[in-house]
């Protein structure tokens, strides 16, 4: 008996397991048949419920709940909530309908401004439908703020123009756009927007000085710098030497070989065409305060443009970035990105070994720093350069009146404001 009992409970899950597997199927299947459907449901419903701002879901659920508690107290208070929300809502509805056939575009004059300059846009909103299309809002996102514009009602062909400022008080990188319209009633419960434009780059560059185009700061050379290393094909002749198997017939010095009764080739010193390396450190612990920052953005702008207007060499890096150097605008664009960073790197020493990892060995290495970084860690720093290299490193200290010492082998010049800078990098030659 325990034998044949056991042999049908086991029968019985294999059919009630069987079953299972054919209903899951079964669902399967029906799912599958359904999923064009829903597809096509979503697309259609999709907008609809994507118009919904937060403050209209929470109105459909008051309705719902409302009509609950009538249904379920019996109190016609709640009935007439409800119908008075779900009418509401019905009537918002109404506002979202409707097709726009409009024509935008959004124009920056100038696209590329200095800090304080003023700048204008300008948002173009034409009827290219052919029929007459009803007053829309238009909200235009400029930075951390939107724009909002009321576009009348347009005939066929007309345009409306908006004007606009752009604040350009900071160094930034400004975004305008994309113009949206919006549809909606004035509660908000109801809020659809259409996308008509991207978004449009305004750069507005940090301030500069020149540079005297003299100064030692910005290492200048015709023909390269003579360095201690010794090649057979140069510029800068060094002295003279035995022939050895496989040296160029052209480096013998024939004279001195008719002198001497053997074979002399010439040898001579290595000449490099200097290369700067323009490092800004980015670190919001190394600086005072946000307009000190600024003020080192400016230092390096102003030493990176004389630099590249001299067509030295030049690779400029900052914190997790190198900053393009192929000419002035690019440079000044590149700077308007940099913003400050917390604990990117542990010390300064760090960001300049990983900054400059890949980089060719410079000649002359700028170091821009805040007040907060002392002359040790700074001096830390440079020790990554041989004896070759000259170490300038340019200290930004707000309102503090400008100085040069030296640090064992390293200029240290503090820069208090812009136009100290010139007289100071000039003075580094001396």
């Amino acid at each position: 008996m325990t034998q044949a009992a056991g042999t049908r409970r086991s029968q019985t899950r294999l059919a009630f397991g069987q079953l299972g597997r054919s209903a899951v199927s079964a669902l399967g299947g029906v799912g599958r048949m359904l999923q064009p459907a829903w597809q096509r449901t979503r697309v259609f419903l999709g907008p609809l419920l994507a118009a919904v701002s937060p403050i209209g879901w929470l109105v459909l659920a008051a309705t719902l709940a409302s009509f609950l508690i009538a249904g379920v107290l019996g109190w016609a208070e709640f009935t007439f909530l409800g119908t008075t929300l779900a009418a509401g809502f019905l009537v918002a509805l109404c506002f979202a309908f409707g097709r726009a056939t409009y024509r935008v575009s959004v124009e920056l004059n100038p696209r590329r401004v200095v800090a304080g300059e003023r700048a204008l846009g300008r948002m173009l909103v034409e009827n290219s439908g052919t029929r007459a299309v009803l007053p829309t809002r238009m909200e235009l996102p400029v930075g951390t703020g939107v724009a909002d514009f009321m576009i009348p009602r347009l005939a066929p062909g007309v345009q409306s123009e908006e004007l606009f400022a752009m604040p350009t008080h900071r160094r930034a990188l400004i975004l305008a756009g994309p113009a949206i319209s919006v549809r909606g009633d004035q509660l908000g419960l109801i809020r659809r927007t259409v996308k008509w434009t991207d978004e449009i780059e305004l750069f507005v560059h940090p301030r500069t000085t020149r540079l005297r185009a003299t100064a030692r700061g910005l290492v200048r050379d015709l023909e390269g710098q003579t360095s201690q290393v010794i090649t057979d094909s140069d510029l800068a002749f060094h002295a003279l030497r035995q022939y050895e198997a496989g040296d160029d017939i052209r480096n013998v010095h024939w004279r001195t070989s008719a002198r001497t009764g053997q074979l002399m080739v010439r040898q001579y010193t290595e000449t490099r065409r200097s290369q700067l390396l323009l490092a800004q450190s980015a670190e919001a612990r190394h600086y005072a305060s946000d307009d000190e920052f600024e003020l080192g953005i400016s230092v390096m702008a102003s030493i990176g443009c004389q630099v590249i207007r001299e067509k030295t060499n030049l690779s400029v890096v900052s914190e997790g970035a190198r900053l393009r150097d192929r000419s002035v605008t690019a440079l000044l664009d590149d700077s308007c990105r940099i913003q400050q960073v917390d604990d990117a790197n542990p010390s300064l020493r760090e960001f300049l070994r990983t900054a400059t990892r890949m980089l060719p060995v410079p000649s002359l290495v700028i170091l821009v720093v805040g007040s907060a970084v002392t002359p040790a860690e700074i001096r830390a720093a440079t020790t990554l350069y041989g004896s070759e290299t000259v170490l300038v490193a340019v200290r930004v200290d707000l309102g503090a009146a400008p100085s040069l010492a030296k640090v064992g082998s390293l200029t240290l010049a503090t820069v208090g404001s812009l136009p100290d800078l010139p007289a100071l990098l000039e003075r580094t030659g001396r």
